[in-house]
């Protein structure tokens, strides 16, 4: 059986985000799943896989906290399991490995200042329906209607890191040269992007949670026209496939490293280091970077471009 793993993300005032945490914690633990979570005062944002069973009742047993009753998840296949020993986990004898998905390496629950480290925690305002002052929201269908109506006065704006981009993006898409999400609030207020200030600005991310604070990051500092897709690239994609306006492949934050919507998608990525078309992502060899970059299978173990410069 194929592991399951569930993107997920609620903005809501948490009261005692360091409560949440712990009990997200014993919860993961108990269901035997891994992944990511942050909390925060304004929410919390996951990435959790694990067995079938076990991630439907992390999903309901999470929406019975109040403000995270309206959590919509995002499903996705995982690659393998691993087996673990026989475990005692909150004084139950697990007589049979127990089975836990090899996409992740471990659980880490964290509380932070930001869901998403966009540097201005004090500036993001949330209340019960959400984030204040961001895009509007458009399904998948009516990002297609808007460019269909508005053709190439619509612009797409890449949240994500620079090097998401480039396996998979929106055609025509401005990709910022983003490193984190720290580097898009000094670039929008350098000015770079003012020539769009009066466009529709279509923002994306993968799941839709960085475009929640980037749209309204934006709408605060001038942008007139501002939208975010409901659900990110994961509900395009699952929507159209390799027939809309998306091309290429989209990066994810575990295992799998990227994924495919249909068969045959677009390779539009190219290894760093020979050329290759590729849709594969590597870690810098340098142990003291932190680096991504698209890099064919014969240079995995290969230098991030910054580093193999320097090198020569």
């Amino acid at each position: 059986m194929t592991p399951k793993i569930l993107l997920y993300y609620v903005f809501a005032p948490v009261a005692d985000p360091e409560a949440v945490r712990l009990w997200q914690r014993e919860l993961c633990e108990s269901l035997g799943l891994r992944g990511r979570i942050i909390i925060s005062k304004h929410g919390i944002n996951g990435t959790v896989g694990g067995e079938l069973d076990a991630c439907k009742q992390y999903a309901r047993r999470t929406r019975e906290y109040a403000p995270f009753a309206g959590l919509e998840v995002k499903w996705s296949d995982g690659t393998r399991f691993e087996e673990t020993a026989p475990a005692l986990l909150h004084g139950v004898d697990r007589s049979a490995p127990w089975r836990r998905t090899a996409d992740f390496p471990k659980l880490s629950v964290k509380v932070r200042d930001e869901l998403v480290a966009f540097g201005i925690p004090d500036e993001t305002v949330v209340d019960a329906t959400g984030v204040v002052g961001g895009g509007t929201h458009l399904s998948p269908a009516a990002v297609n209607e808007l460019v269909a109506e508005r053709g190439d006065d619509v612009v797409f704006f890449d949240g994500r890191n620079a090097w998401e981009a480039e396996i998979g993006r929106f055609k025509g898409a401005v990709v910022p040269d983003t490193r984190t999400t720290h580097d898009f609030i000094a670039q929008i207020e350098s000015g770079a992007f003012d020539a769009i200030k009066d466009r529709p600005v279509v923002t994306y991310c993968t799941g839709g949670i960085r475009c929640e604070i980037l749209s309204a990051a934006m709408t605060e500092r001038g942008f007139s026209e501002v939208y975010q897709i409901d659900g990110g690239i994961v509900r395009y994609g699952e929507a159209f496939g390799n027939d809309g306006l998306w091309e290429g492949s989209l990066a994810v934050f575990d295992g799998r490293e990227s994924l495919d919507f249909a068969p045959g998608a677009a390779t539009i990525g190219r290894c760093t280091a020979c050329g290759t078309p590729t849709a594969r992502l590597a870690n810098c060899a340098d142990t003291d970077c932190r680096a991504r970059f698209v890099a064919c299978e014969s240079h995995a173990d290969a230098r991030c471009p910054e580093h193999a410069a320097a090198a020569v």
